[in-house]
């Protein structure tokens, strides 16, 4: 059987996690957790990532991470690769701990971000050897529900945001939501292609890029002969709000700025940059 094809563009929403190789375990104590998670944080610093979920398990991990940039595998590689030899070095070990590549779904935010980082945060429950999901300490749960601090590479605001906009109030109905789910089956097992999760026109949109064609719409087209970013926002402290933000757009979209340039042009942050170019 072929690869899946690993579909990447920027803004793009996806379900990762990678196992231990022949089910053995990669997270032996305490230490090697924590070094997981600098290790995560280095590469959301590096590559831009916002992890909206994730949830470590013994022999397995599982995050939910959003990338402004088409850059997936880049960070995959580096995070799978930096704790390999961590491990290595730190029992006195040799060769890959994880088996094969990492696996990701690509998934509609709009539709299915909440289901799938409740199925993240609520894997200690299904493990008969894990400790209820509410006191589990190795996954986002608690930092978003507002029981413990968040580690900085951690992005809870677009998940409260979709339980409104008072934080306490979207603390609580966070909790409601998880607790909800703990019947429910995983929203996962409705991908399709193995690699895709999302409504019948996400679907149609992306099935294309799996039989081969190139992305013509949510990727930034070829910069070719470029207009500068000082000429595209020229007098942009004139604009409204919305002007500006169609100017965004088409600095990314058909100039190819990546989103970090627009936002040091602009004096915002990337994930600002990020929400307008991913508003429909």
């Amino acid at each position: 059987m072929s690869r899946p094809v690993r579909i990447e563009f920027p803004g793009a929403v996806y379900h990762v996690t990678s196992k231990g190789r022949e089910g053995q375990v990669v997270f032996k104590d305490k230490e090697d957790r924590g070094v997981f998670l600098n290790v995560v944080e280095n590469v959301v610093d590096r590559f831009g990532w916002l992890i909206h979920s994730y949830v470590l398990m013994d022999n397995h991990y599982h995050m939910v991470v959003e990338c402004p940039e088409a850059n997936l595998s880049k960070g995959m590689r580096q995070l799978n690769g930096v704790y390999t030899q961590h491990v290595n070095r730190r029992h006195e070990q040799e060769g890959p701990i994880f088996q094969g590549r990492f696996k990701s779904v690509l998934l509609e935010k709009k539709n299915y971000l909440l289901p799938v980082c409740r199925h993240v945060v609520i894997n200690p429950q299904r493990a008969a050897d894990s400790d209820n999901y509410k006191d589990y300490k190795w996954s986002s749960y608690r930092a978003t529900a507002g029981q413990a601090k968040a580690p900085n590479f951690l992005h809870k605001d677009t998940v409260l945001s979709y339980f409104g906009k008072r934080e306490k109030d979207a603390q609580r109905k966070f909790r409601e939501y998880i607790k909800q789910g703990l019947g429910e089956a995983s929203p996962l097992d409705s991908r399709k292609n193995q690699v895709l999760l999302g409504s019948a026109k996400f679907l149609n949109e992306m099935q294309p890029i799996l039989q081969g064609e190139r992305m013509s719409k949510r990727g930034p087209k070829a910069a070719g002969r470029r207009r500068s970013l000082n000429a595209l926002f020229k007098k942009v402290d004139d604009k409204t709000r919305m002007e500006r933000n169609e100017l965004i757009k088409r600095a990314h979209l058909d100039y190819g700025y990546t989103l970090m340039e627009i936002g040091d042009h602009l004096g915002l942050h990337y994930t600002t940059v990020s929400k307008v170019i991913n508003a429909a």
